[in-house]
């Protein structure tokens, strides 16, 4: 039997770990909750319609200064509510693409527990890393 911590996303059938790969420690369980969050719009999750950042919904809104704060504040809050171990650095913008549709959003954060820095990078396109 394999011993992992959680499902690993996207769901993937595995040799190694049997029916779906597993994340095997926590700074990539983290992560992978982390980018979850993120991306989850507000109200797709039924138990918990307050759950989520809405990443993908700033590409359907005017991009403008006011609306990076209130996605910053967002994951902020968001961070704090449902998150409270991870601490987020910044959350940084490369709109060099705009005009092709793409947004790129860089999330830096710290596993207090872990003593670990990572990242998260975002395409709003519809990939992720």
């Amino acid at each position: 039997m394999a011993i992992g911590i959680s499902v690993k996303l996207p769901l993937r059938v595995t040799g190694e770990d049997g029916p779906y790969g597993l994340t095997k420690d926590l700074a990539t369980t983290v992560k992978q909750n982390f980018k979850n969050l993120v991306l989850t719009t507000p109200g797709e999750r039924i138990m918990d319609t307050n759950f989520g950042c809405g990443a993908f919904g700033l590409l359907f809104e005017n991009y403008s200064l006011d609306m990076k704060d209130k996605f910053k504040a967002r994951v902020y809050e968001q961070v704090k509510s449902y998150m409270p171990f991870i601490t987020v650095r910044q959350v940084n913008f490369d709109d060099s693409d705009i005009d092709s549709n793409l947004i790129k959003i860089a999330i830096n954060y710290y596993i207090k527990p872990l003593n670990f820095n990572d990242s998260v990078l975002i395409n709003l396109n519809g990939e992720t890393q």
